[in-house]
């Protein structure tokens, strides 16, 4: 028997939140490569540069910066986007005319969240702007672009209030649904496709996968992702971050001042760690989802 639809979201919400959780304490340093590079295109040789410059800069710290509200922002993030992906299936196979427990396509997954990841991308977008914020912290100070005493999460959310009030928390949020909304139909059309595959290859439903294969198909999933919607993160980077010293510009104005005055390939800067990172990351994610999601829903039906 399903669960009752309240406790089916309250277990997919908190499994997303271990999801989350997971995906950041295992990928941040990339993901803080990711944003130095993707902002300062020109001032590193690669992502490996990238990591050392910043250790000898601030230490093994600084590769861990923004931390705090990357974790805010996961758990927020995955915890919104898994248990409307449930909603959303749930939705499809209404719109489908499919009974409750129907098993749904891997394109119709992919459908399903897609539209949820609009309401994900509402928790997102302001935990994302201070995360980016503090990971591009210290060559933000550097070049002069900004002033001292930014350094914490306090500290960048009390500046954004004071100078653009509660809406500058939104800055990138355009530039976050455009990459959003796509990039998770591929996000989840390759997790579950690559959960078919291996489900088709061992002759085991999805649910009775493996560690190995939930991973790489989470890995698998990010790619997809990365690959599909990787400029348009680049642009929302750079307004977030640009956005302290003063840069106000939408998605549009961004994009072609970069392709204008950098060329094409300094939106794709700081892809190799992101593709590095997203299969630990999304493996964990996707694995700590599906593990705990499993226990809530034994225990549910015990």
């Amino acid at each position: 028997m399903a669960p009752h639809p309240v406790v089916q979201a309250i277990i997919d919400l908190s499994a997303g939140a271990f999801g989350g959780t997971a995906c950041v304490l295992s990928g941040q340093p990339f993901d803080t490569a990711k944003v130095k590079m993707q902002t300062f295109p020109t001032l590193y040789r690669s992502f490996v540069d990238c990591f050392l410059t910043t250790y000898r800069q601030v230490g093994f710290r600084g590769l861990y910066h923004g931390t705090t509200p990357a974790l805010v922002a996961n758990i927020a993030e995955n915890s919104v986007l898994f248990m409307c992906y449930g909603f959303c299936q749930q939705v499809v196979r209404k719109c489908l005319g499919r009974d409750r427990s129907a098993v749904l396509s891997d394109l119709e997954n992919a459908a399903a969240g897609s539209v949820a990841s609009i309401f994900s991308s509402l928790v997102l977008c302001p935990t994302e702007l201070v995360k980016c914020r503090l990971q591009a912290m210290h060559e933000m100070k550097a070049s002069g672009k900004i002033a001292k005493g930014q350094n914490s999460v306090f500290s960048v959310v009390r500046a954004v209030l004071q100078s653009e009030g509660p809406l500058g928390m939104y800055q990138g949020l355009s530039s976050t649904l455009v990459r959003e909304v796509p990039g998770y139909f591929f996000f989840f059309g390759g997790y579950e496709l690559g959960r078919s595959v291996f489900a088709s290859s061992a002759g085991k439903s999805k649910e009775e996968l493996g560690v190995l294969p939930v991973v790489l198909s989470g890995g698998f999933g990010g790619a997809c992702l990365w690959l599909a919607v990787y400029p348009i993160d680049c642009v929302k980077s750079r307004i977030q971050v640009l956005s302290m010293a003063g840069k106000q510009a939408g998605f549009l104005k961004t994009f072609s001042s970069i392709v204008r005055n950098e060329g094409i390939p300094a939106l794709y800067s700081g892809l190799t760690p992101t593709l590095i990172r997203t299969f630990p990351a999304n493996g964990a994610l996707f694995l700590a989802y599906e593990l705990s999601r499993k226990m809530m829903m034994k225990h549910f039906d015990s």
